[in-house]
């Protein structure tokens, strides 16, 4: 038995007899109570962090009458991992009474390492690297055909407002983000071998005038929200469309300004009227660097939404670049005939990455030069839904996915992943 299998019997049977426990709780819960908690533990795995340790809790509640106030909800992690990783992230959805206001918060700290794999998808985004970069006329540097190991310290703080425009499901507000790295240590990088083995982080952070040690990202955003879904935890119905224009100046702290885009819409299909979980959901994002260079690790990636739950199957980062465009389609079904408890899902997930801004060399040649969609990097999977408070609807996510280049991944989570 592999470890991973391991990790998802254990966790299989340890919520299926929480989930049971719950449903009979429920059943007693005071019709007024305002707020829940779902204390999560973790016991999972997976080659990125390997055995991973800690408690994931999710919260729910109403700042309001329920009958005019949308459901607030909130996920934190507390991990550690057996590559003596720490990761805690904090990161809410709060809408006040009568849905005047809508916050959305963001905080994360990691003691981590992560793999990186260059700049945009496709079987040529290890390139330059992948073949060696030229750093002296006619002298190229030892390629790297495979992952980067990284280790990292990683804060960031994000916090948005925004007001409901009128009586309509619109919102504008102003947000403040802040990223950073610190203690970066390129584990493969090595300037004194012969040839030298030059990292894709290296390189990039070269070429753009970054210090390859430490950065900060610092600016403020207008946003624009228009968020129709019954429930912002797990929808049954609803839309959801998102723009965020983030400006990083450096007199906020930036080491250089920049802009950023990102553009993200969510839509909800039912199959059967009676059973509203029965549907298709859809999910994509466009995250682009829209003026000046940004530090490699703040660059667009796969898995740095919000919540981290875009490009399964693949290691968060593992796709990164000036320009990313995601998309996702999940069928999502019940697997009883009358109750809601128990559900599962399919889905399919695909990741276009370019190269545009990391593409030359310290030289200048352009050796990986990938454009947006010339490159689609798909993974497929499928998960297990548990219904932990009928109430929030909040569900335990269980999913096994597999990608390209070998990848694959089990995923532990509350709520639905979009």
């Amino acid at each position: 038995m592999t470890k991973t299998t391991l990790a998802i019997l254990l966790t299989i049977f340890t919520f299926v007899a929480f989930a049971e426990n719950t449903e009979k709780e429920d059943k007693k819960e005071n019709k007024e109570k305002n707020l829940s908690i779902i204390p999560l533990p973790v016991i999972a795995y997976n080659p990125t962090t390997a055995w991973m340790f800690g408690v994931a809790p999710g919260v729910s509640w109403f700042m309001g009458d329920a009958s005019n106030t949308s459901i607030s909800s909130g996920l934190g992690t507390l991990i550690y991992t057996t590559k003596k990783q720490f990761m805690f992230t904090a990161k809410t959805n709060v809408f006040l009474e009568g849905d005047d206001w809508n916050l959305l918060g963001d905080w994360r700290y990691f003691i981590t390492s992560q793999p990186t794999y260059g700049l945009g998808t496709g079987p040529q985004s290890t390139k330059p690297v992948g073949q060696g970069i030229e750093y002296d006329d006619g002298q190229f540097s030892e390629p790297i055909p495979d992952a980067q190991m990284m280790e990292f310290n990683y804060l960031r703080f994000h916090e948005t407002v925004l007001k409901q425009i009128e009586d309509t499901r619109f919102f504008a507000g102003l947000g403040y983000h802040l990223d950073i790295h610190s203690k970066i240590k390129d584990n493969l990088l090595d300037l004194d071998a012969d040839p030298p083995i030059i990292t894709s982080h290296y390189g990039y952070q070269t070429l753009t005038g970054f210090s390859s040690e430490k950065y900060t990202l610092s600016g403020i955003s207008l946003n624009a929200l228009y968020d129709s879904r019954d429930n912002a935890i797990n929808p049954y119905s609803g839309r959801y469309a998102f723009v965020n224009l983030r400006v990083n100046p450096e007199f906020l702290g930036s080491v250089k300004s920049s802009s950023i885009l990102w553009m993200e819409y969510r839509d909800y299909i039912h199959l059967n009227p009676e059973r509203p979980r029965h549907l298709i959901g859809f999910w994509t994002y466009g995250w682009f660097v829209t003026s000046g260079d940004v530090p490699y690790l703040d660059l667009p990636a796969v898995g740095w939404d919000q919540f981290g739950r875009s490009g399964r199957a693949y290691t968060q980062g593992r796709f990164r670049g000036p320009d990313i465009v995601y998309g996702e389609i999940e069928y999502r079904f019940p697997l009883q005939k009358n109750k809601e408890t128990f559900g599962g899902v399919l889905f399919i997930n695909a990741t276009s990455g370019s190269n545009r801004a990391g593409s030359k060399n310290t030289t200048g040649s352009n050796l990986a030069d990938i454009n947006l969609f010339e490159y689609l990097d798909y993974a497929y999977g499928t998960g297990l839904r548990i219904m932990l408070n009928k109430k929030s609807r909040a569900n335990l996510n269980l999913d096994f996915a597999w990608g390209k280049y070998g990848a694959s991944g089990f995923y532990l989570g509350i709520n639905e992943v979009f």
